[in-house]
């Protein structure tokens, strides 16, 4: 093995080696069927670290069951992400001065599908960086023709069973997208904006409401003034109608329960066409919908009158505002209720903006035509089961049943009140890029479903000579993704993957998509697959910076997990997180805080350290804030790994390692480490069952560098050096097992360092049969509690007392590390004796003890360390230079005296105790009694030091 670890040597050659191998294919031969499904990440899309850290816990999951023996597929594909790709496609086309109306549908889609093959699969060879052992010959597209079918035939299914419909409902709308979004590509922020306080004169003249709204420019759509039926102050108000401004429409006065009578005025103007809580109150009382906008959100020639309430409603529009930009005509029409003298006053108000996240434009709630899966009725036309029963309620039993568990389980609230709360599912959008939805109309507007044309003109005997048109909308990307459990197994055949992994075993995801996805696969593996598509669903926090801060690009915070595997250097990192800046302006910020924070760029970790931090700081239920410092520890743990491999393989590379029938003989040590290694195994695999990657990475963590390393390392070399023939092929024996093994408990968290030392170590623990063999297929370690040795336990855990005193009064002395000691013992028992009888040459090598002598009552003058009852003494005469070491001694107690005295300042202060924040004051105490003791331990210290200048 190299000198040096170096983690960009070794990655690529693992890599290869399994892609060449087909390790990452299920063995179907194998027992058992453990399935994760990657959820798909826009083939638009670059690994950020939610990916990164996200990807990491699959990864290791899947590593782990495919050493378990299980059949194991980690199934990856990418999701087509109608919006972004089209968006993608459209920007090159205006680089080149055209859009995509001058091309056509077809040629556009021609060159959507020329960008996927071209750019589409960057995320997926990033992915191959982290390591992820998908199976990547079985990697899907939702537009793959496959995933395609099983998508028309869901529709086809669910329109046949009454539970798709088309309809004029309210859908957020980007206008500038010109399109149906949904709620998760609409981003709320609170924004500065106005309230604007209106006159709205009665009908009867007797008087006028006064109305507040953030949006003047809606009132062209007003069906009504709400107020609430307990307020005295419009009781009697109720049933009347008031006199639209400016239109010159009446409107009735009506009583609902949603106003809040100590907002504003108390009175409400109620626009169906243009609100979501107004929508609900016009159902409510059956109001007319007045559509006053178009889909570039400005005003109509006339207001679009929708449904039997408004049918004798008059849709005229003053001409003074048809054409306008909503922005626009809100100015003229404030401005012409401040002429009319309807203008009350104009407040400074926050509000909840909703922006698209792609466009960045405010979303218009509008009514259009679409395409909604039933989910709310109980009950369809046909008396067949509604959307209620047959697909949301399955949904929520599944997790109350248990046959679905969330991890945390918390976040089952969370499903249970979207589920329970639930509206019909709008899966239509006016894009090109997607599923085309596989209905046609037509001359007269009859809708017709089949799976194709030729189906439908079979199905519904339509001649070749009339015309059919199919509908130019395409599905909602999560339409697709809902059946991405089943459809990537070859659903709607019934294939031998589709028997063996589903239902699959768990979902890793973020909380932010439980509705708009969790739900959906729940609700569709339920209604086509007849059972859930997950057992589990491990929920995982986000990735925020160090100072908890959500990473976003607005911010210049964001890191990129390749960068840490690589490193940048500092111009480049600056250039990477300035360019592209929807705020421009913040560039110079942005680059000042990074030269700052990375002044020397970021340095090369490696894979593996970022994978193990991910692991160690996925702490159920929480946030990460991810500190590249603790990316640097777990790069240092690799190398510590790495080195004493190395150690290792010098000690037992062309040597006797036990393996044939010659006698072997273990030491304390070799027992000790030994039952220590069943305990790691049994915590790991207790920490990894309960998805508690945290616990099983420290404890990995522990038992690397502290047991394995740091103890038992040390430990071995008094047997090699010394120890007779089986003693040392013991040693070597354990020191081989014991890291082959640590090794493949290890693997699935850091895969690359582990395979390629793996290569070397297991053919001297007997473990690697030919050179085709790799960890990843070897058993994942199973703890033997018979192999654990109380007696060897009990031992050196005395033993590592004894030696921690020793050492802790070297540093407390300042005594040299490698200058032999004497020792003295006293109140030592039978078992002490014998202790050290047995011990003495690990004692004598490990401490660096010259002689362990058991003394009487009349001590030289000596430091002292306890082991259980037994005193350990190190004469202090002529180890250190008393001169020197008082000086040392004085110089630390001035300097605590110092720092006693301003803390003490600090508290007498009444300024300070009062006014501070209490966690702060209580610091101050905390720290004051920390000096004090620390003060304490020097005076105790200089003290001996003096008697021995006596």
């Amino acid at each position: 093995m190299d000198k040096t670890y170096d983690p960009r040597q070794i990655e690529q050659d693992c890599y290869s080696r399994w892609m060449e191998g087909g390790h990452f294919r299920p063995d179907m031969q194998a027992d058992g069927g453990y399935c994760i499904m990657l959820p798909p990440p826009n083939v638009t899309g670059r690994l950020h670290m939610g990916h990164a850290f996200q990807d990491t816990l699959m990864d290791t999951l899947t590593r782990w069951h495919r050493m378990r023996g299980e059949a194991t597929l980690w199934q990856p594909g990418t999701d087509h992400a109608g919006i972004a790709t089209q968006m993608v496609v459209e920007r090159q086309l205006e680089g080149q001065g055209i859009s995509r109306h001058d091309i056509g549908r077809e040629k556009f889609l021609e060159k959507v599908w020329e960008w996927k093959e071209q750019s589409g699969g960057f995320i997926t060879e990033q992915m191959k960086r982290l390591g992820a052992s998908c199976d990547w010959s079985r990697e899907r597209f939702t537009m793959d023709d496959g995933l395609s079918e099983a998508v028309r035939e869901v529709f086809v299914r669910l329109y046949e069973d009454g539970l798709i419909y088309r309809g004029k409902r309210l859908v957020n709308w980007d206008p500038v997208l010109r399109t149906a979004v949904s709620d998760l590509e609409v981003v709320s922020e609170e924004e500065k904006g106005h309230l604007w306080h209106m006159r709205y004169p009665l009908t009867n003249g007797e008087g006028h409401l006064v109305v507040a709204t953030t949006r003047p420019e809606t009132m062209l759509g007003d069906s009504a003034v709400a107020v609430h039926p307990e307020d005295e102050r419009y009781k009697h108000l109720i049933g009347e109608t008031i006199t639209l401004p400016l239109v010159g429409r009446r409107i009735p006065i009506i009583s609902d329960d949603y106003v809040d009578p100590e907002f504003g005025s108390g009175c409400v103007k109620i626009t169906p066409a243009h609100d979501f809580n107004d929508y609900a109150i016009g159902q409510r009382h059956d109001l007319p919908m007045l559509n006053v906008l178009t889909e570039t959100a400005a005003i109509r020639e006339a207001a679009e009158c929708v449904g039997e309430a408004a049918r004798d409603i008059d849709p005229h529009i003053p001409e003074r505002y048809r054409g306008l930009d909503r922005y626009e005509a809100r100015r003229q029409i404030v401005a012409d209720l401040e002429a009319e003298g309807l203008l009350v006053q104009i407040d400074d108000h926050k509000l909840m903006v909703p922006r698209g996240d792609r466009s960045g434009t405010v979303i218009e709630p509008l009514l259009t035509d679409q395409w909604f899966v039933d989910l709310t009725r109980d009950e369809t036309t046909t008396g067949k089961p509604g959307g209620k029963k047959a697909i949301t309620e399955p949904a929520i039993d599944a997790v109350r049943s248990g046959d679905i568990r969330f991890v945390p389980g918390n976040w089952e609230n969370t499903y249970f009140q979207w589920l329970e709360n639930i509206q019909d599912w709008c899966i239509s959008r006016q894009l090109w890029w997607g599923h085309r939805i596989p209905a046609w109309f037509d001359r007269d507007g009859n809708i017709f479903v089949g799976r194709d044309e030729a189906e439908v003109r079979a199905k519904y005997e339509i001649g070749p000579d009339e015309a059919l048109t199919q509908d130019e909308d395409v599905l909602d990307t999560w339409f697709s993704s809902a059946l991405w459990p089943f459809s990537t197994l070859g659903w709607p055949e019934q294939t031998p993957e589709l028997e063996r992994f589903y239902p699959t075993s768990v979902l890793v995801t973020g909380f932010d998509i439980i509705f708009f996805w969790v739900a959906r696969m729940v609700m569709m593996g339920k209604y086509f697959g007849k059972d859930v598509p997950f057992r589990e669903v491990y929920v995982h926090g986000l990735v925020r910076d160090a100072h908890g801060q959500k990473m976003s690009k607005s911010k210049g915070n964001v890191l990129d997990p390749i960068d840490i595997i690589d490193g940048i250097d500092l111009e480049s990192l600056v250039e990477k997180r300035t360019t592209g800046l929807m705020q421009p302006k913040k560039a110079k910020q942005i680059a000042k805080h990074t030269r700052d924070e990375f002044p020397d760029g970021i340095e090369e970790h490696g894979t593996d350290a970022l994978r193990f931090t991910f692991a160690a700081q996925a702490t159920t239920g929480r946030d990460i804030s991810f500190d590249l410092e603790r990316v640097k520890g777990y790069r240092n743990f690799c190398n510590k790994l790495w080195n004493a491999s190395r150690f290792v393989l010098m000690q037992c590379e062309g040597e006797d390692t036990g393996l044939n029938d010659a006698p072997v003989t273990l030491g304390t040590a070799d027992r000790w480490i030994i039952g220590a290694l069943q305990e790691c195994e049994a915590t790991v695999t207790k920490h990894l069952e309960t998805y508690r990657f945290d616990l099983a990475a420290q404890t990995l963590y522990d038992f690397t560098w502290s047991t394995y390393c740091d103890w038992y390392l040390e430990l071995t070399k008094p047997a090699i050096k010394h120890g007779d023939e089986a003693a040392r092929r013991g040693t070597r024996r354990t020191l081989v097992r014991v890291l082959e093994t640590l090794l493949r408990l290890l693997h699935p968290f850091i895969p690359y360092i582990t395979e390629t030392i793996w290569q070397r170590v297991a053919p001297l623990a007997g473990s690697k049969r030919s050179d085709d063999d790799t960890i990843m297929t070897a058993p994942f370690p199973a703890a033997d509690e018979s192999k654990i040795d109380a007696e060897a336990r009990e031992a050196i855990d005395w033993l590592q007392t004894f030696i921690l005193g020793v050492r802790r009064i070297r540093a407390e002395m300042d005594i040299a590390p490698g200058k032999p000691l004497p020792v003295l013992v006293t109140e030592a028992n039978d078992a002490d004796r014998a202790r050290i009888r047995e011990l003495e040459p690990l004692l004598t090598a490990v401490a660096r003890i010259e002689s362990i002598t058991e003394a009487g009552s009349d001590l030289p003058e000596s430091a002292m360390a306890l082991v259980g009852k037994m005193q350990v003494h190190i004469p202090l005469a002529g180890l250190i230079d008393v001169a020197a070491e008082l000086e040392r001694l004085n110089k630390a107690v001035e300097g605590v005296e110092k720092q006693i005295e301003k803390a003490r300042g600090k508290l007498s202060n009444a300024n300070f105790v009062e006014r501070a924040p209490e966690a702060v004051v209580n610091q101050e105490r905390e720290r004051l009694a920390g000096f004090e003791t620390e003060l304490q331990e020097l005076a105790a210290q200089r003290e001996r030091i003096r008697r021995l200048a006596d």
